[in-house]
């Protein structure tokens, strides 16, 4: 284990002794919301401390069997002592890899719900059929993991794609497993439409947005909205088409819009053009934010950004590629059925990595 990790896991064993005296005082006991908070992070604190005693456990016991294996008066017991030690060697890796993800920050909205918003770009009809392909990806995938879609609004093409849709995914930890996937995906395919059999070359831009929590929504102020109401199209029965249920929601500071057609009721969609407006102005802070980070630091995955070109799907070759982190992956059909785990996994990896690196670049020396 490198010695930065070490001078990190030695500080969570010191603070969970501060933090066991902490909560045996009767003020911080007597303080319901200061006991929780303590409580929450004595949690925390435990299981690193936790990992990391036994890891030194482990370390001990690896120890004291090559002790065994070096006394020839114990030659008896060479054995279990070559046991001993090739188990724990592999039980410190299992250790050393858990401990290094207990360590890395955590970004409070990565539990959250999220928004997929997907944008047919270059590429016409074809652009618009393949944002139907990668919406079918994802919901198949969210299905697989046990989550929940609801389309949000969506502007249909004239051949069965979308000029732009966006859906609402809820669940365990949607965000933080889905949020490297914003940025630019391009598509290499005989299109529907060719008839002379030419590949083509289009894309779409996607991003995702955590969906923000409640409370912050009242933090914009009502004086910076403008609301339109007009009536919904496509599918939906009589009710949808015939009244002005469909919302728009533009906030004025920043010209953002956000829209909702699908629900039933004018309030509903009013209420879910709302969340995905505050989405949207929040993911705007956060891109701002990421740039001026950029500028000091290019990160791996890069700064989530439309413009950034990610990923590219090559439909001859049944090849996927993800170009942040050279990742290539020749079961194409699949992943487009949802199987999405090893590039999301991949992504998770190389973040965790540049995060660790981080870590030991912020370290005093």
């Amino acid at each position: 284990m490198k010695p930065f990790l070490r001078q990190q896991l030695d500080r969570y064993a010191f603070r969970l002794e501060e933090l066991n005296f902490l909560l045996s005082r009767d003020d911080i006991m007597g303080d319901m919301a200061q006991y929780r908070l303590i409580s929450k992070e004595h949690a925390e604190v435990t299981q690193i401390a936790g990992r990391y005693a036994r890891f030194k456990q482990v370390e001990s016991d690896i120890e004291g069997a090559r002790g065994l294996l070096a006394d020839p008066d114990m030659a008896e017991m060479a054995d279990m002592a070559r046991e001993e030690i090739t188990s724990g060697e592999a039980e410190l890796l299992q250790l050393e890899a858990e401990l290094q993800r207990l360590l890395l920050p955590k970004d409070p909205d990565d539990a959250r719900a999220a928004f997929v918003e997907i944008r047919a770009g270059a590429g016409g009809d074809e652009s618009a059929l393949f944002a139907a392909d990668l919406l079918r990806m994802y919901t198949r995938y969210a299905e697989r993991t046990g989550w929940r879609c609801e389309i949000v609004s969506e502007s249909q093409s004239e051949l069965g794609g979308y000029k732009e849709v966006v859906v609402r995914i809820s669940g365990d930890n949607v965000y933080g497993r889905l949020r490297f996937e914003s940025g630019g995906h391009r598509v290499q395919r005989v299109p529907a439409t060719e008839t002379q059999g030419r590949i083509h070359t289009s894309a779409c831009t996607l991003a995702v947005l955590a969906e923000p929590d409640e409370t912050v929504a009242i933090k914009i102020n009502p004086a910076d909205l403008r609301i339109d109401t007009y009536r919904a199209s496509g599918a939906g029965g009589q009710h949808i088409n015939k009244t002005d249920s469909a919302v728009r929601i533009t906030h004025i500071p920043t010209g953002i819009v956000a829209e909702c057609q699908d629900g039933r009721s004018q309030h509903g969609n009013k209420a879910q053009a709302l969340k995905v407006l505050t989405a949207r102005i929040h993911e705007k802070d956060r891109s701002e934010r990421a740039a001026k980070d950029a500028a000091e630091r290019k990160g791996l995955i890069g700064s989530g950004d439309r413009s950034d070109r990610i990923r590219t799907y090559n439909f001859p070759q049944g090849r996927l590629t993800d170009h942040r982190i050279n990742l290539t992956l020749y079961k194409l059909l699949s992943i487009m059925e949802g199987d999405l785990g090893d590039v999301l996994d991949a992504l998770q990896h190389a973040r965790e990595a540049e995060q660790l690196e981080e870590l030991e670049i912020g370290m005093p020396s």
